[in-house]
């Protein structure tokens, strides 16, 4: 019986080692921090050994194949180590790869893949056609393949972190949406190094596969210049106006979220997936307009007194916030802050001129935001608290503004994750009069 060693016990190392069960391995689950007792209780249920709060390496080096979880780098002792002793180290996408004969469309992008994953999905409800969603988004790929209904395609988040982990993984369709500085932290800060881990995404594409990518990305073109994929090659441009089927007919909508130029690209790059597969124009734009987006991304929080708020948490670079000053008209009060991952705010310091009238800092550390914008703001003010930041800028908000959380940081420094720091700010717009 072959030997699966698990490397962290989170959603993708859980659904890891419950498909190697499955498949007959034997398995043991080693993370170097606590499982969450939920995990442990899965774990024992499936008679799985694990252990926490350390690594046996004996244990682990007698492993035939590893798969670690994607928070986990290679330039780890514990990697390397397991390297040299030629054991293998996989991603848990690529390990579930491994037991899945179904298509598979798989997105990834600095930004909006979660949306663009969440309405590929929807697109194919109702169209005869079933899907299961996953990946980055929520329930681990691995663990959907445990589960015994099989739908007709998964449709799949894929970050850079679990893309390091790849070596045969092969969508029939792959998306890259754009390529911007985050997570450079993890790549010795070297942007192409990062990217060139996203574009793993279609390395291991056919002729009979589909590559859809950003065409206005200067860092995507340059990656297909030096290497050239073999897929079909979809072409999208990031400002389109008018969406489209693959023969250039026009898609029609009343969707709201489409006035937003970021919104529509990604609409426009799920709607040729489905189109791929099969899926009608006209079932396109019945789900289309009804497709609600994903909160936390441009959500629309609640209106007072002509003032809007909105919610854009996801946005955790500076790509992300550029996108959405970029579709807002109004002027601006803006919360930001947290975790900087080597961000370089100059491109952004023109629309923070143009369009913001005060910034709300919202973080432990936030001397990189000051020094980029104390002298371009007409106010600025710091906090550690997300309450006092929306009450401070409804404070400084006047009819027809819109105060905006789009924080360019990561949100570990005071908060669990995005979304609960997106959900503590829409609690902070609730209490207000």
């Amino acid at each position: 019986m072959k030997k699966c060693v698990v490397l962290g016990a989170g959603e993708s190392g859980v659904g890891a080692a419950l498909l190697a069960n499955v498949q007959g391995y034997q398995v043991f689950v080693s993370d170097y921090s606590s499982i969450d007792v939920a995990h442990q209780q899965e774990l024992k249920n499936a008679n799985i050994s694990f252990e926490e709060k350390g690594h046996t390496l004996d244990e682990i080096y007698t492993a035939d194949i590893i798969v670690k979880s994607p928070g986990i780098p290679d330039h780890l002792p514990l990697i390397q180590s397991a390297l040299e002793k030629e054991i293998e180290v996989i991603s848990e996408i690529e390990f579930a790869s491994r037991f899945c004969s179904t298509p598979i469309i798989a997105i990834t992008g600095s930004n909006g893949k979660t949306t663009t994953t969440a309405l590929t999905h929807h697109l194919f409800k109702g169209s005869g056609l079933t899907s299961k969603i996953g990946g980055n988004y929520g329930i681990s790929f691995a663990r959907l393949l445990v589960e015994k209904d099989v739908p007709d395609v998964y449709v799949l988040e894929i970050s850079s972190f679990q893309l390091d982990g790849v070596v045969s993984f092969k969508p029939v369709v792959s998306m890259v949406l754009n390529i911007s500085a985050d997570h450079l932290d993890r790549y010795e800060y070297d942007i192409m190094k990062y990217a060139a881990a996203k574009m793993k995404i279609t390395a291991n594409q056919s002729s009979d596969n589909c590559f859809i990518y950003n065409a206005n990305d200067d860092i995507i073109r340059t990656l297909l210049t030096k290497h050239p994929t073999a897929a079909k090659e979809i072409a999208v441009k990031d400002d389109t106006e008018i969406l489209k089927t693959l023969d250039g007919s026009p898609i029609k909508h009343n969707n709201r979220l489409l006035q937003y130029a970021h919104n529509r690209f990604n609409a426009q790059c799920s709607i040729f997936s489905a189109l791929t597969f099969g899926v009608k124009p006209e079932h396109i734009e019945r789900q289309l307009n009804s497709f609600q987006g994903e909160a936390h991304r441009m959500e629309f929080v609640k209106q007072i007194n002509e003032i809007e708020f909105i919610n854009d948490s996801k946005a955790t670079n500076v790509d992300a916030v550029i996108k959405a000053f970029e579709s807002i008209e109004k002027p601006i009060i803006w919360l930001a802050g947290g975790t900087d991952k080597g961000n370089d705010y100059e491109e952004l310091k023109e629309l923070v001129k143009l369009k913001v009238k005060a910034l709300l800092c919202v973080g432990v550390d936030n001397t990189a935001l000051k020094d980029a914008f104390q002298d371009i703001v007409p106010e600025l003010e710091e906090t550690t608290k997300i309450e006092e930041a929306v009450q401070s800028a409804f404070r400084l908000a006047d009819k027809g503004d819109m105060i905006l959380l789009s924080p360019a940081c990561a949100s570990f420094d005071l908060f669990k994750n995005y979304k609960d720091r997106g959900d503590q700010f829409k609690s902070a717009v609730a209490k207000l009069n």
